[in-house]
């Protein structure tokens, strides 16, 4: 993890493995609502991502049981003109883009609310683990603005487009066990398990093949959105990559000894 800076200000940042993160939202007295700092702070660590080879997992959270991230800082907000407000939202919109660019699996671990933007950065993470304690919403409609960080697209693909509508134009609150059910969070735990469940599954992720983990992400996304034929030739690119890499055999021949594979990452 020696790529990725240090903990800052408003984000902690932590290595329970040499090759898993801890990403962790630090304003639990403001229910870690994402201000203008916290963003700038988060668009860097998610950059250093892209150069630490060691890298496999990372676990994105909020400290505190109370709130995995609030939304936006509305204390911040009060009395911005517009050209301030702009600015505001595009270290946002770079945050944002930090955790989809991310190469590396990226686990949402939300204990407690995650209202607003603080819904959309756990919506741009590659799956969710919940607290049973944790609440859900996109508020925006309340208070006369909409969705501006993928609110509206991400939530229509993770619960459907119709409830997904339903959220978004009535602004109300939804429950772990809800959005289970729904499909937007994999997982729901006790608030004392959930740092250990969701690093547990990032170091899972972790003993596979650190290539594979990385081509199996970027193809998901680049064929979110392709017709059929154009998302088959894409996989196959992908896949075709990989069979030129030193892990590829590692791992045929380490099936074959019946051992555990030893992945590099070459």
């Amino acid at each position: 993890m020696t790529k990725i800076p240090p903990t800052a200000p408003t984000v902690a940042v932590y290595s329970p493995t040499p090759s898993v993160a801890i990403i962790a939202l630090d304003r639990p007295e403001a229910a870690n609502a994402l201000n203008k700092q916290m963003a700038g702070e988060l668009a860097k660590i998610f950059a250093a991502t892209h150069h630490d080879r060691h890298l496999r997992a990372i676990v994105l959270t909020g400290k505190g049981e109370k709130a995995f991230c609030a939304g936006a800082d509305l204390k911040e907000r009060k009395g911005m003109d517009e050209a301030a407000w702009h600015a505001q939202h595009r270290a946002f919109e770079a945050a944002l883009q930090g955790i989809l660019d991310c190469p590396v699996p990226v686990i949402a671990a939300v204990g407690g609310a995650a209202f607003g933007g603080g819904l959309e950065l756990a919506l741009a993470c590659d799956f969710i683990y919940a607290s049973h304690n944790a609440k859900f919403a996109l508020t925006e409609a309340t208070l006369g603005i909409m969705p501006g960080l993928g609110g509206t697209t991400q939530l229509s693909r993770a619960v459907g487009a119709r409830r997904a509508k339903e959220l978004l134009y009535t602004g109300r609150a939804f429950s772990a066990q809800e959005a289970k059910e729904w499909g937007m969070v994999n997982k729901i735990v006790d608030i004392s398990e959930l740092m250990t469940e969701s690093v547990a599954a990032a170091e899972k992720i972790a003993e596979n093949a650190p290539l594979a983990i990385r081509a199996i992400k970027q193809s998901s996304r680049e064929t979110d959105s392709l017709p059929l034929a154009q998302a088959l030739a894409t996989e196959l690119r992908h896949y075709n990559r990989l069979l030129t890499t030193a892990d590829r055999v590692e791992g045929i021949n380490a099936f074959n000894e019946k051992r555990k594979a030893e992945f590099v990452g070459n």
